[in-house]
């Protein structure tokens, strides 16, 4: 069973910075693409950055040029540096990654897979 567990939120002033990190465990293959997501209350989940497995990555426009994300493939982590926060960014921020595991007999199988979030508090 894959878990993907985040670290790193909390409360910040307007302009402070945070860093979320979030790791992969279990019978782990390899680990296409990883990216965070966040979800305000009232408002759906929005993809905020994803990065591929070879460090292509993509930032949704209200985060370009102040949250940079990346990973460390050896240790089945990724990382968002979130600069410059601004109230709007509070959200609950989940990790998200596709998977590719091990089942019985040797077969691998792609899935999909969530952490189960940590919120980031942004006070004006």
């Amino acid at each position: 069973q894959v878990q993907l567990v985040e670290s790193g939120g909390g409360l910040v002033q307007a302009g402070g910075s945070l860093r979320l990190s979030c790791t992969a465990s279990g019978p782990i293959v390899s680990i296409n693409n990883m990216g965070w997501f966040r979800q305000a209350p009232g408002k759906q989940r929005e993809l905020v950055a994803l990065i591929s497995r070879g460090g292509t990555t993509t930032y949704t426009d209200p985060v370009k040029g102040r949250f940079a994300i990346s990973r460390d493939n050896a240790k089945n982590t990724v990382y968002l540096q979130m600069n410059s926060l601004k109230p709007e960014d509070t959200a609950v921020y989940y990790c998200n990654a596709d998977v590719t595991t091990v089942q019985s007999m040797g077969v691998m199988r792609l899935q999909n897979y969530w952490g189960q979030g940590t919120q980031v508090t942004v006070s004006s």
